[in-house]
């Protein structure tokens, strides 16, 4: 079809339709590569990219001015011209869904599939690659500036934006259909237990309970899923801890946000470079954490050895520390963090569960339903049972899916100190019981 030909038919298209044409982008691409070359403009990217996008544009302008455009109208014009800049200088197709904060998730499975998330379920996008090649160019554009490659080589990356968004790349030959590209998104805004509370993850006994748990220096694991909103619960939790106490944060990739607390140290654990070094480990991080002073230490997410120096910083001092972990159930916490202290240490089942029941006070489980919805299951305590040698699990709240409240089963001892330590009157302590049956 002729440059004629495709600007005619997407000139009489509907805005709706992809009629912003890739065939019509394409051409208004290499038009523009014919008037800029495409050194001068990754030169031009690199030491001034304004003036970069100034020249794409200007060049644009002179384009449109030939005949075979006069089908085209300026808002179309002007559409193209944007696409244009965001593929070449930006996210390509992707840049609305970056912008577009009720959207959480971005995938490519190669160039065709694309899919993203929002309100927690997958919906398949109209918008495609033009090939693998536009794809692997957003990949390198992405990670270029991060001083990260992905290669045959090196077939697998993960990295961070500048956002905040973490970003998951695999290539052939270990991906089978082209590049696969996985963008997790992070609001700029921090979820409160408050706004849990109003979106109905959370009842509101349960938003008390967890608020006095923080401030009483509990030290709670937050255990679920992949995508059951552990990070959201972390964060929501961590902005109750008293601006007085400093704060170690460390993370496999950064997503803990703090806007309002003034003594937040955060660190973030680094992979080995093309050379095979410089790796910094999250246990590297939890051991040089304990030479930080911290009032709290907070680890993104366990999931190796480094729940062993995790276990004894909560052990010895740092109670009130967060964490969270992969795990279906409370009681699976259990075998899970049993299997990571293994990693590091060969120490018997027993003396492992009798540390996990000592160093955490409390478990809360999330979970997604099928509908996307993401909420708190379950409250659980540890205990270790020393005549069968086992950490024990005991219920504190459970609440069913579709439920609007979950059932209190149990009150824990530390709710009795919450008068005299200063965290709660006792009016509000007796009204928090009657609200949960535990008067």
């Amino acid at each position: 079809m002729s440059l004629y030909e495709r600007v005619q038919r997407a000139g009489n298209a509907q805005q709706d339709a992809p009629a912003t044409d890739g065939a019509l982008l394409a051409a208004l691409k290499k038009q523009v590569q014919e008037v800029v070359s495409v050194d001068e403009l990754a030169q031009l990217a690199n030491d001034n990219p304004e003036r970069a996008r100034n020249e794409v544009r200007s060049a644009c302008r002179r384009i449109f001015e030939d005949d075979a455009w006069a089908y085209v109208d300026e808002e179309l014009r002007a559409r193209l011209q944007v696409q244009l800049i965001d593929a070449i200088f930006g996210y390509g197709i992707l840049e609305d869904f970056l912008a577009d904060e009720t959207i959480t998730e971005i995938i490519a499975n190669g160039p065709a599939n694309v899919f993203y998330e929002r309100d927690g379920r997958l919906i398949a996008s109209e918008r495609r690659f033009s090939d693998v090649a536009e794809l692997r160019a957003l990949v390198d554009r992405i990670l270029g500036p991060l001083g990260r490659r992905v290669d045959e080589a090196s077939p697998m990356v993960n990295a961070r934006l500048p956002q905040g968004h973490r970003v998951n790349v695999v290539v052939p030959p270990i991906a089978l259909d082209g590049p696969y590209l996985t963008i997790r998104k992070f609001s700029r805004h921090v979820i409160t237990l408050e706004e849990m509370v109003e979106s109905g993850s959370i009842d509101a006994p349960l938003r008390t309970f967890l608020s006095w748990a923080v401030r009483k220096r509990k030290s709670i694991a937050v255990s679920g899923g992949t995508g059951s909103g552990k990070t959201t619960l972390l964060n929501a939790l961590s902005c109750v801890i008293p601006e007085h106490e400093r704060i170690v944060t460390i993370e496999d990739s950064a997503e803990l946000r703090f806007f309002h607390h003034p003594d937040v140290a955060r660190m973030e654990a680094r992979p080995r470079n093309a050379e095979g070094t410089g790796e910094v480990t999250i246990r590297d991080l939890v051991i040089n954490a304990l030479r930080m002073r911290p009032d709290r230490i907070i680890v993104g997410e366990c999931r190796g050895e480094e729940a062993i120096d995790m276990l004894t910083a909560m052990n010895t001092g740092h109670d009130g520390s967060l964490t969270t972990l992969h795990a279906n159930s409370p009681a699976e916490s259990i075998s899970r963090l049993t299997t990571m202290v293994r990693y590091a240490a060969d120490l018997p089942v027993d003396v492992i569960e009798a540390n996990i029941a000592s160093a955490i006070d409390l478990v809360v489980q999330t979970a997604r339903a099928m509908d996307g919805s993401r909420s708190i299951t379950d409250v659980v305590a540890f205990s270790f049972d020393r005549e069968q040698g086992r950490c024990v699990v005991e219920g504190i709240y459970r609440r069913v899916p579709g439920e609007d409240r979950g059932v209190w089963s149990a009150c824990p001892g530390w709710i009795d100190r919450l008068v005299p330590d200063g965290i709660a009157d006792e009016e509000e302590v007796e009204q928090w019981r009657r609200e949960c049956s535990l008067a």
